[in-house]
């Protein structure tokens, strides 16, 4: 059902962390061939297959295990620098110990310590490592570090191709299970491979104490890497020296024939410089990199790789697709293009996710970026949390997402406030946090209670609400976009169904939530600071997105909806509809602010879904329309035919920043909760399906898993039919 009257939306300013983070002929990509599922399950897709696409000149390789990741190549926010080339370039381990390049403590006392490995410096530190980079000799003839004539991306590999003086060579290069990587080069003719690195050391490295041996018993290079780093673990503090992020860490680096030619060489840094050769042909040899605290594992799993490396290779795609197959919701629609981008935003989602086990990394959960620090943010967790919610195995894919927060707040690491108010940084690791607060955690209540709805684990909900939430808003709530009712009202429930009777009281006490004062609340920032038909514009005249997303709690007034709308969403002279919708700041802002960061963030993922997300909520009817034109313009290159995900684009459409941006994550919910409209509760044994139908589409089609069946739901612009669904529905 669709509402076209009046209804209003809310602006709440909220200063986003900003993060720092070119083309050749494509060569052809597997032909793309839809399948239509029949029964219960969906029909397997191959959807490594059908994701693959052509990345050469265009943005660098990405791949991803558990602690382990591989950049192919370097673009500094889409600008290229450096090419990929044979073998590994900048394989790179990241279990989170450090934010960047060094392990130093705070010097902070108190609530705010920010533990050890925080670190302002080096967090895209894997730019300067130099692993193994390959050149090839064919007949006498040297080819340095040739970069690939194509270089395709899957979710589970990267393949590369090359044409060298007459000879064809042929790359996959892939993350196992174990955490190494390898490449698998074949050529046509017999060639040989020459490759040189050297051990790790850092822009802001002040020394290295590395230590190198050819271990040939393994056919191995083993690296004992160490060093000093310039670092800054504290905010609004200087540089410090301290041990470098992979202190006594074991880099292993094998082959599947034997290194030779090998020489090493520690230059006047300490640095390990070294070089060997193999020789290659149709037969193929395979390369391979591990690290690890231990160096038996180091070596162990650098060596398994290279044993078993097509049946780890298989492995890996199978996993891969099993999980885009089986654990998340199943879409298709007529368009292809937003299939593609759907489950490529699922692709990323899933490739983020990390289990370190240690310190205060005890779950499993996704990630943000490659191209900046990794971790989880709390800002962006608002909509990652809600994301893993769709999940089908809940426990390793949503539970985490929530819970790796508690470790914070339970060990008495935020900031506390003149009123009570506890603030938590803006991501952490396994002994560290960023220092950077915010209130944004109380969007992940709203978040965990969506998660209980979709399993009914009351266990769940009590330890978030134990030494997390209980403790995080005792004494104040600050809500996000004035989600400070709907916080207060889901804390409320879940002290009862926790049973925490005695808390309801403090809930109820802690937040006005009568009818007249709700109101008043909104009332007053209407129209605020004088900016006719708007929500809570701030007084400096930065007017952006915020002020629509409290359109998404039901509190929200209907009255005002549809003159912002009008005014704001679809006006294109003044509003936020620039080339797509939706700019993050108005024209009319943009004319006042023109700074840097201005123009850079000119379009940004996460207030294109708060915004439309508000909009479906009031059941805006051009809310369907402007998803699909947001997502055909930001998360699709018509020239690449391939779904992109970047952290934003310029105001002139530049790409901008991280190239591989779980950023955008909340757009998968535009699909499930936006346009399918579903909503659904275990405990209320209750599927809700209310469709916003975009007008250029007859019939769109989910397969849903909820509570071990697939629910098929079938939408056209004249029904909704559903089959298979263990709950009732409502339509």
């Amino acid at each position: 059902m669709i509402r076209t009257t009046s209804g209003s939306a809310l602006a709440f300013a909220l200063a986003l962390l900003i993060y720092s983070g070119c083309s050749e002929e494509a060569a052809s990509v597997p032909k793309k061939v839809p399948l239509v599922p029949t029964g219960d399950k969906p029909e397997f897709t191959d959807y490594c297959r059908r994701l693959e696409h052509e990345v050469q000149g265009r943005k660098h390789g990405f791949l991803a295990g558990n602690v382990t990741y591989y950049v192919g190549g370097f673009h500094a926010s889409w600008k290229l620098y450096e090419d990929e080339t044979i073998g590994l370039t900048h394989p790179f381990h990241h279990d989170l110990r450090s934010r960047g390049v060094g392990l130093l403590e705070s010097e902070i006392r108190g609530t705010e310590h920010t533990g050890t490995g925080n670190d302002y410096n080096g967090w895209e530190f894997y730019k300067d490592t130099r692993v193994l980079y390959g050149s090839v000799v064919v007949d006498g003839e040297t080819y340095e570090n040739p970069k690939p004539k194509s270089m395709r991306w899957r979710p589970d590999k990267m393949i590369c191709e090359y044409e060298l003086g007459g000879v064809t060579i042929k790359e996959e290069k892939f993350i196992a299970a174990n955490d190494a990587a390898a490449s698998i080069i074949t050529a046509s003719k017999p060639v040989t491979l020459e490759f040189s690195g050297h051990s790790f050391y850092h822009r802001k490295s002040v020394s290295s104490t590395a230590s190198i041996k050819h271990d040939r018993g393994h056919n191995a290079l083993v690296i004992t890497e160490g060093g000093t780093v310039k670092s800054r673990p504290d905010p609004d503090q200087g540089e410090r020296i301290g041990p470098c992020v992979y202190e006594d860490m074991i880099t292993v680096l094998s082959a599947s024939r034997d290194l030779e030619r090998v020489t090493i060489e520690r230059d006047d840094k300490g640095v390990q410089q070294y070089n060997f050769t193999v020789p290659c042909d149709s037969e193929g040899t395979t390369v391979s990199w591990a690290m690890h605290d231990e160096r038996k594992v180091a070596i162990k799993s650098a060596r398994d790789i290279i044993l078993h490396n097509h049946t780890r290779l298989a492995e890996k795609t199978s996993e891969m697709n099993r999980q885009l197959n089986e654990e998340i919701p199943w879409f298709r629609c007529p368009d292809e293009k937003f299939v593609d981008i759907y489950y490529y935003l699922w692709s990323i989602y899933l490739m983020y996710y990390i289990h370190v086990g240690e310190g205060w990394e005890q779950e499993n959960h996704t990630q943000t970026a490659v191209n900046n620090f990794l971790g989880m943010h709390r800002f962006d967790a608002a909509f990652q949390i809600k994301v893993g919610a769709w999940t089908t195995d809940k426990r390793r894919f949503a539970y985490g997402n929530v819970l790796t927060w508690k470790h914070l707040t339970k060990n008495d690491q935020y900031r506390k406030r003149w009123n009570g108010l506890l603030m938590l940084s803006d991501n952490k690791g396994t002994t560290w946090h960023s220092g950077a607060y915010g209130p944004e955690t109380a969007e992940h209540v709203l978040g965990a209670w969506q998660i209980y709805e979709h399993t009914g684990d009351v266990e769940f909900l009590k330890e978030c609400y134990e030494d997390h939430f209980e403790k995080l808003f005792r004494e104040k709530l600050v809500g996000f976009a004035l989600n400070d009712f709907e916080v207060a009202n889901a804390l409320e429930r879940i002290a009862r169904l926790t049973g925490h009777e005695a808390d309801v009281a403090r809930w109820q006490k802690l937040v006005r939530r009568d009818p007249k004062h709700v109101r008043l609340m909104y009332d007053q920032r209407w129209e605020a600071n004088g900016v006719k038909h708007y929500f809570s514009a701030p007084s400096n005249g930065r007017i952006g997105t915020p002020g629509f997303w409290a359109m998404r709690y039901p509190q929200f007034p209907d009255e005002y909806v549809r003159p912002m709308v009008e005014s704001w969403a679809i006006d294109k002279d003044k509003g936020f509809f620039g080339e797509f919708f939706p700019l993050a700041l108005s024209k009319q802002s943009m004319k006042k602010f023109a700074t840097p960061v201005d123009h850079s963030f000119g379009y940004t993922p996460d207030t294109a879904y708060f915004t439309l997300d508000g909009m479906f909520r009031q059941e805006v009817k051009e809310a369907a329309d402007l998803t699909l034109n947001h997502l055909a313009n930001y998360n699709y290159h018509d020239e690449w035919q391939a779904a992109v995900a970047p952290e934003a684009y310029e105001r002139d459409l530049k790409l901008f920043g991280d190239q591989y941006s779980n950023f955008n994550a909340g757009k998968i919910l535009l699909y499930l909760e936006g346009l399918a409209g579903l909503k659904y509760s275990i405990p209320d044994k209750q599927l809700t399906v209310k469709p916003a139908m975009p007008d250029a589409w007859d019939w769109m089609e989910i397969r849903l898993p909820i509570d071990g069946h697939w629910t098929q739901i079938r939408i056209t612009k004249e029904n909704v039919n559903v089959s298979g669904c263990p709950l009732g529905v409502v339509k």
